[in-house]
């Protein structure tokens, strides 16, 4: 499901590909950290990359989240 114009509080990443979290602020029924799930190759980099920018920058992003985790992204 997506969810429009949520602001990412944190980011973090380790050193494997496969986990990295964030959290997302007033996203109904979620709270606390959501694991960044790739669809593609570089879906973990991507995700990552665009959640980084938007915490830097202040800007909102559109979240898709499937299962409790990330699965897409993009900044408004």
């Amino acid at each position: 499901m997506w969810y429009y114009n949520k602001t990412v509080k944190y980011v973090s990443s380790y050193a494997t590909a496969k986990t990295c979290h964030a959290i997302m602020a007033d996203v109904p029924g979620m709270t606390g950290w959501l694991s960044i799930t790739p669809t593609s190759t570089d879906g973990v980099t991507n995700v990552l990359s665009i959640l980084t920018a938007a915490l830097a920058s202040g800007h909102k992003v559109n979240v898709e989240i499937t299962s409790n985790a990330i699965t897409g992204v993009y900044m408004s």
